[in-house]
């Protein structure tokens, strides 16, 4: 990942580390699940991974589950109070492999920075 994207990403979100050791001293946090096993629990197909937006892209994108990020925001915001009503303290954003080069193969790098802007606000 590019030294200015990595800087990009870490602007989107304040400074917890204090907070964070304050509770982890106190107890033990609860982290989410397994994104992947739930979306694919969703099973959306070829069209739903696309969406409007991927419509004519030039390549099969069913499976590439950071794209739903992007496409289907609904299903991934759902999986995450999903996993905060069963108790999880923490979650994680559905933005496994933007920054991978699985991406950057996949899509020449034009998406990663859209993933990770978007990846955030699904997470409540």
């Amino acid at each position: 990942m590019s030294k200015s994207l990595t800087a990009d990403a870490v602007d989107l979100r304040p400074d917890a580390t204090d907070e964070l050791t304050a509770i982890l001293r106190e107890r033990i946090l609860v982290l989410d699940g397994a994104m992947g096993t739930a979306i694919q629990r969703d099973r959306p197909d070829e069209a739903g991974y696309r969406g409007e937006r991927f419509a004519d892209w030039p390549s099969d994108v069913q499976g590439n589950n950071d794209l739903l990020t992007i496409t289907q925001p609904e299903i991934i915001a759902s999986i995450h109070r999903e996993y905060l009503e069963a108790g999880a303290d923490m979650i994680e954003t559905n933005t496994f492999s933007p920054g991978h080069i699985a991406e950057r193969l996949r899509h020449g790098g034009a998406l990663l920075r859209a993933q990770l802007r978007v990846g955030a606000p699904c997470a409540p």
